[in-house]
């Protein structure tokens, strides 16, 4: 599915739904901001085995992953929707991630490698999602706020890296949740 482009972009980049020939490059991207940026808290590269597993895992439980590819198929950015957490009453909740290769970066396609995210998630009857950031990512906070997504929380140096604490700050999207009339209430309301 390819999606309307930001004006600062070639003409040649489409947004798609990835498929397991583009974890090389999504790997790349991610590998390379483990190692110059505190856009994840890892600190070691991943493997390319290990981003197969998390690709066949993503598809197996239905989390969609896109890709900003060039005319060349060149992969220049990512996104992803993930499980929150494993326990079933967070079976709504989900997490994004999105990265982009560092030449892109500035360029518009973060918002359109989030825009299926969000719709990915109303189809899927998702009801939140949660972006979690480092405080210092003023970019992709103010991409998500951009996108609906408010601040709920701040987490004071909760992560380490590049011998320093880091804040990560929560952002969220609420989407209505079908059906919502019949939803359970909670139990203290």
């Amino acid at each position: 599915m390819s999606q309307p482009l930001s004006p600062s972009l070639p003409g040649d980049i489409q947004i798609r739904r990835a498929v397991r020939d583009d974890c090389a490059g999504i790997l790349a991207i991610y590998n390379e901001a483990v190692l110059r940026t505190t856009a994840s808290y890892d600190e070691q590269p991943r493997t390319l085995g290990h981003r197969l597993e998390w690709f066949d895992a993503h598809e197996r439980d239905g989390y969609p992953v896109w890709v900003a590819v060039t005319g060349a198929g060149e992969v220049v950015g990512w996104s992803a929707l993930n499980r929150f957490h494993d326990r079933v009453g967070y079976r709504f909740t989900c997490e994004n991630s999105i990265y982009i290769a560092e030449p892109w970066r500035g360029r518009g396609l973060g918002a359109l490698l989030l825009q299926p995210l969000i719709r990915s998630a109303e189809e899927r009857g998702l009801h939140a999602i949660l972006a979690v950031i480092d405080a210092e990512n003023v970019a992709s906070i103010r991409l998500h706020q951009r996108h609906g997504f408010t601040q709920v929380g701040h987490f004071k140096e909760v992560g380490f890296k590049f011998g320093r604490w880091l804040d990560v700050v929560y952002l969220q999207r609420l989407i209505p949740f079908p059906g919502a009339a019949r939803a359970p209430r909670r139990p203290d309301a």
